[in-house]
């Protein structure tokens, strides 16, 4: 069974539509199964990533409020 990868994608301090289009970036570059956390201080984030994760058919693990960010947990 091959590990699956973590991907950091740190968009802290860019806004709408700059944290949509990191995670996206990350996602395309990743294989089925692996992980990626996005950090995110823009407040439209809490519905685009969660949206846009939908509607690729990707999975949600976990959406956690950090201090001054939030996390959420994708996998591909």
């Amino acid at each position: 069974m091959a590990e699956r990868q973590k991907t950091v994608v740190d968009c802290r301090g860019t806004f709408c539509p700059g944290p949509l289009l990191q995670t996206i970036q990350a996602v395309k570059k990743a294989k089925n199964g692996d992980l990626i956390a996005v950090y995110s201080d823009d407040s439209g984030s809490k519905r685009d990533i969660p949206l846009w994760v939908q509607k690729n058919g990707h999975k949600l693990l976990s959406v956690n409020e950090r201090e001054g960010f939030i996390e959420f947990l994708i996998e591909v």
